[in-house]
């Protein structure tokens, strides 16, 4: 584990105009209007509704730049109105779907490559209207940060500056839909459930409206035509298709799911790269940031503050508060505004100023309980000039058979520790870096009700004996965590395959407000031992033998403070964030 000590804190392009007549409407002087099609290169038009500044119902003569957000979810009144602050501030504000999506032409392939061309063709297109200044930037979290990315892979001149916030992936096969070998079941899976109830018409909505997605996390495999998601074929068909295909190669490598092949041909534009030490794409958000900005001449923005995914606006995280200063209120309005003045209209905003790395360090707070039941862990924003901080200084911590945990390695011919795991009753998740109906975030490491997997009595998970528990003594004095951090387990197995999770635990010692004490969850991974060492491709182990496992949570930003115990839980499942191993060897996602 790395811990630091912190002294202070050539493409053509379709240029083609809408093929229906345009039905303005106005709105706290803004005119929209929401039946533009702008057509791609392959024929396909995509739904677009644009909002410009208005008065006295008429669009403004003035020639603007353009903000795009290209997303796959519903143009609803929450993006509706953000377009409209964006065009009330001197904008044009473009809101499209992309291709098989609502009103959409074309086929949806979830993270399609065709997405980058779409991407490239709609800035272009937008870029030479009569009442464009000809620069566009684009916004948006999640899958509308993917498709800033896309874009962006392909380099299109009227480009100018992005804002990606929890999104972005930097290999997909990496973090995001696999990690470490195993597959991220329970967000896709809730993520295929809930497009289809949006946008595949009043049946698909009946077909799911009488199943529980939660219960079908353990229902794998899954085969063609015999799922609920069979209502929705392409739907099933790329679900399947990232379930089965577990080798990284070409399916992983394209322009949808791949950034890190494509960083030298990127755009060279402004960046702000958005994470949350609790987001489920903190890893690419990092990665992105680094890489870029070692390629890059445009400034490179980095900020993770202490949130699940896309809780910009939230002082908590979970179970978990972290203070006031924590959250940014107006993150998706005037803090957009300031950064796309200063790269899209020249303005000093101070945002030119600002140092590279913007992080919440987690861990100050008091410890006590909120009114509405959460453990005030608090913490600090601090800035810094690169990624990990130059005071870094690694520090290995060994697991002790006693289930110690030091900084003093054992001594030859230590024994050894040993737990049967039973893939039926899989380690449930308790938080993390997920989403989805899977709760994302910081909570006490403890079974209960509202998470899938849990089982009464709703124990401690350290209590179970699947999970191995190595920890520190109570700390003498506070210690400071920011960077990334690793776990090498050197393990074997009876089984031809098995995983192996990872987790750092902040401990709290029992309080008058958590008589018990408070096992906060930090990060956390696993890897499939077919691909241990970060293998591409896999290969089984042999039972018995032992191995050395890599295992890499992502990075975090912790105070241990002094009392708590630094913690790391070693099991095989975290389940249904991730698929269960099979044990058997068998082709993945077929077992």
């Amino acid at each position: 584990m790395r811990r630091v000590l912190a002294t202070a804190m050539a493409v053509a392009v379709v240029a083609n105009v809408s093929t229906q007549a345009p039905q303005p409407q106005q709105s706290a002087g803004v005119v929209v209007d929401k039946t533009v099609r702008v057509p791609m290169r392959d024929g396909v038009t995509l739904s677009t509704h644009i909002y410009r500044p208005g008065r006295g119902g008429a669009p403004l003569a003035e020639r603007l730049p353009v903000l795009l957000h290209r997303t796959p979810y519903a143009l609803d009144e929450g993006l509706s109105s953000r377009a409209e602050y964006f065009a009330q501030h001197g904008y044009v504000s473009v809101l499209q779907n992309i291709r098989g999506r609502f009103a959409s032409g074309g086929r949806f392939v979830k993270y399609d490559p065709l997405g980058a061309q779409d991407g490239y063709d709609t800035i272009e297109w937008l870029a030479k209207l009569p009442y464009a200044d000809g620069g566009v930037g684009m916004w948006g979290s999640s899958y509308a940060a993917h498709t800033q990315a896309d874009a962006a892979k392909m380099n299109p001149p009227s480009l100018r500056a992005l804002l990606l916030n929890n999104g972005g992936m930097s290999n997909a096969w990496d973090h995001a839909v696999r990690l470490g070998g195993a597959f991220e079941l329970g967000r896709e899976l809730t993520w295929a459930w809930r497009s289809i109830t949006e946008d595949r018409g009043e049946l698909a909505r009946k077909h799911l409206a009488g199943e529980d997605v939660e219960e079908w996390y353990a229902a794998m495999p899954f085969r063609e035509g015999l799922s609920p998601l069979s209502v929705a074929p392409e739907f099933e068909r790329y679900f399947l298709d990232e379930l089965t295909r577990s080798d990284y190669g070409p399916y992983w490598q394209g322009l949808g799911m791949n950034w890190s092949d494509y960083y030298r041909q990127t755009a060279d534009v402004p960046m702000l790269h958005v994470g949350g030490w609790y987001d489920i794409f903190l890893r690419g958000t990092i990665d992105n940031f680094i890489a870029l900005s070692k390629l890059k001449k445009s400034p490179m923005r980095l900020l993770v503050g202490p949130w699940d995914h896309g809780a910009q606006a939230r002082t908590y995280a979970g179970d978990v508060e972290f203070g006031p200063s924590a959250a940014i209120p107006d993150f998706f309005d005037a803090f957009h505004v300031r950064w796309f003045d200063t790269w899209l209209k020249g303005q000093k905003t101070g945002v030119e100023q600002e140092a590279p790395i913007h992080l919440f360090v987690m861990g100050t707070g008091s410890g006590a309980k909120t009114a509405e039941g959460r453990l005030v862990h608090g913490g600090v924003w601090r800035d810094a000039q690169q990624w990990p901080l130059p005071e870094a200084r690694d520090t290995a911590y060994y697991f002790h058979a006693d289930g110690s945990l030091r900084t003093e390695p054992p001594r030859n011919g230590s024994p050894s520790t040993t737990y049967t795991f039973e893939p039926g009753h899989p380690v449930p998740t308790i938080g993390g870096s997920t989403t989805g109906r899977i709760h994302g975030g910081a909570y006490n490491q403890r079974e209960r009700a509202d998470f899938v997997g849990s089982r009464p009595p709703y124990l401690p998970l350290r209590s179970r004996s699947d999970v191995l528990v190595f920890q520190t003594e109570p700390l003498a004095a506070d210690t400071t965590v920011i960077g990334p951090v690793t776990v090498s387990l050197f393990a074997s197995s009876s089984a031809v395959d098995t995983d192996f999770t990872a987790k750092l635990v902040d401990v709290y010692p029992p309080s008058e407000d958590f008589p018990a004490g408070f096992d906060l969850n930090i990060t956390d991974a696993i890897v499939r031992a077919r691909y241990r060492g970060e293998r591409p491709t896999q290969k089984l182990i042999e039972p018995g033998r032992v191995y050395e496992f890599l295992i890499r949570p992502f990075p975090t930003a912790n105070v241990f403070k002094k009392g708590h115990r630094i913690r790391v839980d070693i099991s095989s499942t975290h389940f249904p964030r991730f698929d269960v191993n099979p044990h058997t060897g068998e082709p993945l996602g077929q077992n």
